[in-house]
């Protein structure tokens, strides 16, 4: 089984389409969406008009916490699959990568990261602030932690992964970018990249802080204190 792990934070306008694209390309598909919610608008009163009619939607809550990387996990524990994909509600990531990720994890790959960077993929969506930024970061990633260098987007929020890639795995909710713990901290020894386009976000503003980059660097300094001990 696929669990589709999906974090949001106010995305009441773009939920509906979500899970609308997501159902068409998995049809196919033995697969569950798990929303891990940190919402302040009515993004739960459409998740749960939504669980109404599709069974394999879960829904958690979050009251006090926030996070990113922390809502990933919160959604790797309750999921059932055996393969976990984690995707923006944001429709950023396009649903419709999914079906090739899947494809390579079925040929053998335990980590697949939806790339911006490989050929055929485009970062078209981020703007020039953003660019730079997330230039930047990959550049300090790959400095300073060496499984960084084996792909080209590290800071990717769009990847797929085989369950026990991260079983018994101490992965720590730092920061936004919980990849990089995963390709860190992760056993694994297959990756692919493919390629995807990065859309314009749609809806709702950006929650790009200035706040979001120096939790990244809190977070590398963490992985290699970490690597280290």
């Amino acid at each position: 089984m696929l669990s589709v792990i999906i974090p949001i934070y106010n995305e009441k306008g773009n939920i509906s389409e979500l899970v609308c694209r997501i159902e068409k390309i998995l049809k196919s598909c033995e697969y569950e969406i798990i929303f891990v919610d940190d919402s302040t608008d009515d993004t739960p009163i459409v998740i749960k008009s939504l669980i109404i009619k599709h069974k394999n939607i879960k829904f958690k809550h979050r009251i006090n916490e926030k996070g990113l990387s922390s809502a990933v996990i919160s959604g790797f524990e309750i999921a059932k699959g055996n393969i976990f994909a984690v995707m923006d509600g944001d429709l950023q990531h396009p649903p419709e990568t999914l079906k090739v990720m899947l494809s390579e994890i079925n040929r053998g790959a335990e980590v697949v990261i939806a790339s911006r960077f490989v050929k055929g993929g485009n970062d078209g969506g981020l703007s020039k602030v953003r660019k730079i930024a997330s230039f930047i970061a990959r550049v300090i990633g790959k400095i300073f932690l060496k499984p960084l260098r084996r792909v080209h987007d590290s800071t990717s929020g769009f990847f797929m992964i085989k369950r026990e890639v991260i079983d018994n795995c101490n992965l720590k909710a730092i920061g936004w970018k919980i990849l990089i713990e995963i390709l860190v901290m992760g056993k694994y020894k297959k990756i692919v990249e493919v390629p995807y386009t990065f859309e314009k976000r749609n809806a709702e503003k950006s929650k790009f802080t200035l706040y979001v980059q120096f939790q990244y660097l809190e977070q590398i300094i963490s992985l290699l204190i970490r690597r280290k001990v």
